[in-house]
């Protein structure tokens, strides 16, 4: 409203004064008079004052936040006042507004939570409005789309935070308008404007580039900044207990039963249970009842999912998870034990120095042998319970480790994955109702509780009335440390290893993670989605780290050259690298040619089969052999080389003086190149090992290649067949596994075509030769080929 007034787009209203109550409140009772709080809140204002009289009922004051003032409409406690040139206390005047007593005539809109309505007299109002949500859906669709089109409120100038294309707004869009118009939580939850930006928060985390430092903990703690600031739960009770402090300590204790008891629903039971655990007074009783009144919807809504109604759930899943990460950390989770021994640790250390004192006394007057034990024991009991609470630390820590590598979530999506299926909701399709449900997974629950003890997200904490003392933070580390320093070594699945260096990443101790993934040699992420995102993470944590690891695998991770520009610190590190089956095209050989001919390059082995890298692709190739010391085995399997490729590679080879395998089957390449780059090979000074199989070649020119093999002594090997001669090829096992590999990805009718002139080459060997041992290892290697025939014959029909 003020800034459509400001544009003239209200006409409504001649003037228009906001005023924020919280604001008012910090002035405490100091006497100002109405004209002096315009102009100190508002200079633009100063000049207008003299209108303020004049302007009648198109003048309207906007009170926002009334909840921060203790307001009396009593005449005893707050007397009349009708000049708004003398000097009263700012609640005074607030309260002489509403009266009408001041201004008559202007118009007032007063914000407030609900609790505090009762503390304006109803004979003051003239009408009522309370803000649900988006009663019309298509007012959240038109959010979100104007919402994902917009930098991100975090992301730097320039569009880093703009998602990338027209076609993957749209995209996004219309994935979340499915899922809400379907019977998801989610829709629920997205009738509270507040979530709809938690949302798109979360989108442009996920699905663009990420601002330096940003994690998911990050935008859930400033969500919660931005809904609740510092905000007392209370402004009338002596306590002042911010309303965030008191959300954590109630709603925190249901959602770390939930997630200890792997569950999301909750009776009325579970949530009365929670909030009035341990009430004993009126003033607390009032707390809880401003709580509900004013909060407990914010974080909790009726479920609406079939079979479970009458339940609650927090409204979107994540905010479960990160409460109960936000009761441990503030170390409001004490079993009875610790609870009892804080409370005589600290009776004892009252009473510790008096009775001390005594003892000392008495001693000297009679000489008692037990009083000096008493004594000691005084000073040990202290020290007992200090242990006590270490080890709760320690059971925290165990507690989230645990977590992390829980063995029944070994085989699920990873944890950025999960978030945003649970936002764009699954393609394909949905289980049925009548299917057993799947086991609830917390995955989050550690991730966040990493998170909260970064320091930023700490001194956000702080602004909510929340502070975790550094003293805790140090000791919390210390045990987490201990126990990732033992569970850490363990191999993980790729999604859990993904989820493990997301921890790191929420947790942002550059120092603590490079010592806790010390021990990692090998990073197996294959098969997970390298999301812009994942990327930054994985690099992020590791580049920071200086020891080599001994494989990279990035197999199958729908990698992009942005991907590899990101990855490249860590990629520099590996010795072994696959980044088979990623759709990595030309433009990405720019990146693998700047990383091998980088002087810190320590890659040994580069596997890049099924790639649509081309001719194109290898001429870049073979500018980063030749400047490469370090690469002993390249493999182009299937890679779309052609007979182009084969003669770069060919040109180019003697350029390179450390490779000693190079694997260039399944290109589609013909006699001459194959003969050329067998040729090169043959004279290469440390090259073993050339792969000439699956390509187009004819009878007479695999018998070439077999007779070049045969014509000199030393040299490359080349493999074109499964044969030798009269033998079987020492490397058939190599050519079927790879068949067998790629059984489903390659072309189906090529690959059957080759099988058979692969059969009937064993044919006529095995009818060359008189050896029965060749004969029989034959019969066994035509039994391999032709069961990948049968299988590729049933998996076609």
């Amino acid at each position: 409203m003020v800034l459509d007034w400001c544009h003239r787009r209200l006409p409504t209203f001649e003037l228009i004064i906001p005023f924020s109550c919280e604001d008012l409140s910090s002035l405490g009772p100091a006497p100002a008079s109405l004209c002096q709080l315009v102009a100190q809140r508002n200079m633009a204002l100063k000049e207008v004052l003299p209108l303020m009289a004049a302007a009648g009922p198109r003048l309207l004051f906007v009170l926002h936040g009334l909840e921060h003032l203790n307001l009396d409409f009593q005449l005893a406690g707050t007397g009349l006042c009708s000049d708004p040139e003398e000097p009263k206390a700012p609640a005074a005047i607030i309260v002489n507004l509403l009266r009408k007593y001041m201004l008559p005539e202007a118009s007032i809109l007063v914000t407030t939570r609900p609790s505090a309505i009762s503390r304006i007299p109803s004979k003051y109002v003239g009408r009522y409005g309370e803000i649900c949500g988006f009663s019309d859906t298509n007012l959240q669709k038109l959010y979100f789309q104007l919402r994902l089109n917009q930098p991100d409120c975090g992301n730097s100038a320039g569009g880093a935070g703009v998602l990338a294309t027209s076609a993957q707004r749209d995209n996004l869009v219309q994935m979340l308008s499915r899922n809400l118009e379907g019977h998801h939580q989610i829709a629920a939850a997205c009738f509270l404007p507040s979530y709809c930006w938690l949302v798109c928060a979360t989108l442009h985390f996920l699905h663009t580039p990420t601002p330096g430092g940003q994690t998911l903990t990050s935008i859930y703690t400033s969500f919660l900044r931005l809904n609740f600031s510092g905000e007392m739960l209370d402004s009338t009770d002596p306590s002042r207990v911010s309303l965030m402090a008191y959300a954590a300590r109630t709603l925190g204790k249901l959602a770390h039963k939930g997630v200890t008891s792997r569950k999301t629903y909750f009776s009325e039971e579970d949530v009365r249970g929670c909030l009035e655990a341990g009430i004993e007074t009126e003033k607390e009783f009032q707390l809880v009842h401003v709580f509900r009144r004013d909060a407990l919807r914010f974080f909790l809504a009726p479920c609406v999912e079939p079979g479970h109604l009458g339940t609650y759930v927090f409204t979107v899943p994540a905010m479960q998870e990160y409460l109960a990460a936000l009761y441990i950390v503030l170390g409001l989770h004490k079993t009875t034990l610790q609870r009892v021994s804080k409370d005589v640790a600290e009776l004892v250390g009252r009473v510790g120095e008096d009775v001390s004192l005594v003892l000392g006394i008495v001693a000297k007057l009679l000489p008692l042998r037990v009083l000096p034990v008493l004594f000691s024991l005084l000073k040990v009991v202290p020290r007992v319970f200090g242990r006590v609470m270490g080890k709760s630390r320690e059971a925290v820590a165990q507690a989230m480790v645990l977590e992390m590598f829980r063995e029944e979530d070994y085989y699920n999506d990873d944890v950025l994955d999960q978030m945003g299926a649970s936002i764009l909701g699954v393609e394909g399709p949905r289980r049925h109702p009548d299917e057993p449900p799947e086991d609830e997974v917390f995955e989050l629950f550690p991730m966040f509780m990493g998170g909260l003890l970064s320091a930023h997200n700490r001194a956000v904490l702080a602004q909510l009335g929340c502070p975790i003392k550094n003293l805790d933070v140090l000791e919390n580390t210390q045990a987490i440390k201990k126990k990732l320093g033992k569970q850490g070594r363990q191999v993980l699945p790729p999604s859990e290893l993904l989820d493990y260096l997301f921890f790191h990443y929420e947790f942002q101790n550059q120092r603590f993670s490079a010592e806790v993934l010390s021990s990692l040699r090998q990073l197996n992420l294959a098969g997970v989605r390298m999301t812009p995102l994942k990327c930054t993470v994985v690099a992020a944590v590791l580049s920071r780290g200086k020891h080599t690891l001994d494989e990279v695998n990035l197999a199958s991770c729908q990698l992009d050259p942005a991907g590899l520009h990101t990855l490249k610190p860590v990629l520099l590190r590996a010795r072994k690298l696959g980044l088979q089956l990623n759709s990595l095209g030309p433009e990405a050989c720019r990146n693998l040619r700047d990383l091998l001919l980088h002087d810190q390059c320590q890659i040994t082995t580069l596997r890049l089969s099924n790639n649509p890298l081309t001719a194109a692709g290898a001429a870049l190739l073979v500018e980063g052999l030749a400047g490469n010391t370090s690469l002993t085995h390249l493999s182009l399997l299937h890679t779309g080389l052609g007979d182009k490729g084969l003669e770069l590679l060919a040109a180019q080879l003697d350029r390179n003086q450390q490779l000693q395998e190079l694997n260039v089957a399944y290109n589609g390449a013909g006699d001459t190149a194959a003969l050329a780059l067998a040729k090169a090979a043959r004279g290469h000074p440390s090259l073993e090992l050339l792969h000439l199989y699956f390509n187009e070649l004819s009878s007479e020119g695999r018998q070439v290649l077999r007779d070049l093999g045969g014509t000199a002594e030393g040299g490359a090997q080349v493999v074109t067949s499964l044969t030798e001669g009269t033998a079987v090829s020492e490397y058939w096992s190599v050519i079927l596994s790879e068949v067998q590999r790629n059984l489903n990805s390659w072309d189906q009718a090529r690959v059957q075509r080759h099988l058979e002139l692969l059969l009937r080459d064993l044919e006529d060997s095995r009818g060359a030769t008189l050896n029965p041992w060749r004969k029989a290892q034959m019969l066994r290697v035509k039994g391999e080929v032709k069961a990948l025939l049968e299988q590729l014959r049933g998996s076609g029909s």
